[in-house]
């Protein structure tokens, strides 16, 4: 899949396509409908089919530290909109520009000019523009006009609910991990590729591999017993996500005990699949008290996989 950051990168070969538009957070049920839709119209027409996509997501633009923890980073999501077998991923960077852009204007850059959109398809309560202005019947209106179709899709449901990524992220901050892969399609997990920390763990006796979660605050806090799959790797193990407050940490890091494993996996990739929720982030009365507690979560995390296999 291309990607495309920005729409000074949009060239002429960029032009004619069925496209999509939304934050796709997650890329869950509710929006594979949408990337299914696209993909069998792009078949159809013979076209390329193109997801745009905002970094940073508006809301996180307009509410920055209080906005909700994401359910994937940029680089998971174009893993997964990949996977979908959409052919290129339009990355818009979200600013004061796009913000102030009018609806006529957000039509006229990038859906004609920039795309030149043959059919559009639109998530039930999709909105753009200058204050929220625009949504799908003045999308069908500049259809109309400028002779491109459009269309919204149906909210997808489960349990009589909608699928939303704000409905996943509350199943996964209530530790309810079953409830999310349902709505996701697939287990919650984070990806990301190993960095060298302080190495505290491996003084403890408990080595990690660490994760670090850059500007993507995940909707998790506190111990799991995680599955995590790598390149040639596969191991059960305990993951404390938060920012370690007993060695005084400030930035948020993801950081995994693998069972039954210590090899250099610095650099690598891995899949980090939570499975059960062990207790919450704390500040411990120094190391020692942290080694032992470590020590314990082990032991649970480790019964916990022992009763699932019985």
């Amino acid at each position: 899949m291309e990607l495309i950051r920005g729409l000074h990168n949009l060239r002429e070969k960029h032009r004619g396509c069925v496209a999509t538009i939304g934050n796709f957070d997650g890329v869950h049920l509710g929006h594979r409908q949408v990337l299914r839709q696209v993909r069998a119209k792009a078949d159809e027409l013979g076209l390329p089919s193109v997801v745009i996509t905002f970094e940073p997501q508006p809301r996180e633009f307009f509410a920055g530290k209080d906005a909700p923890p994401r359910l994937t980073r940029f680089s998971e999501k174009h893993r997964l909109l990949a996977s979908e077998e959409i052919d290129r991923h339009l990355c818009l960077t979200f600013n004061e520009r796009l913000r102030s852009m009018t609806a006529d204007a957000f039509v006229e850059e990038l859906l004609l000019r920039g795309l030149a959109v043959e059919h559009f398809v639109v998530g039930d309560d999709f909105r753009f523009g200058c204050d929220r202005s625009g949504d799908y019947n003045m999308l069908r209106e500049a259809g109309e006009k400028h002779g491109f179709s459009v269309v919204n899709t149906e909210t997808f449901l489960s349990a009589d609910e909608r699928v939303s990524s704000s409905r996943i992220r509350h199943a996964l901050e209530d530790s309810l991990f079953e409830e999310a892969a349902q709505l996701l399609g697939r287990p919650y997990a984070v990806t990301g590729r190993v960095m060298h920390g302080q190495k505290l763990g491996r003084q403890l006796g408990v080595p990690t591999a660490n994760v670090r979660m850059h500007r993507f605050p995940c909707p998790l806090r506190g111990v799991y017993a995680v599955e995590v799959s790598g390149e040639g790797i596969k191991s059960q193990g305990v993951c404390n996500v938060g920012v370690r407050p007993t060695v005084g940490g400030r930035q948020p890091v993801l950081e995994a005990h693998l069972f039954d494993f210590d090899e250099d996996i610095y650099g690598q990739l891995l899949t980090v699949e939570f499975k059960h929720f062990i207790r919450a982030e704390k500040k411990f009365d120094g190391i020692e008290q942290l080694k032992q507690q470590i020590f314990a979560d082990i032991d649970e995390v480790q019964a916990f996989f022992a009763c699932a296999r019985s």
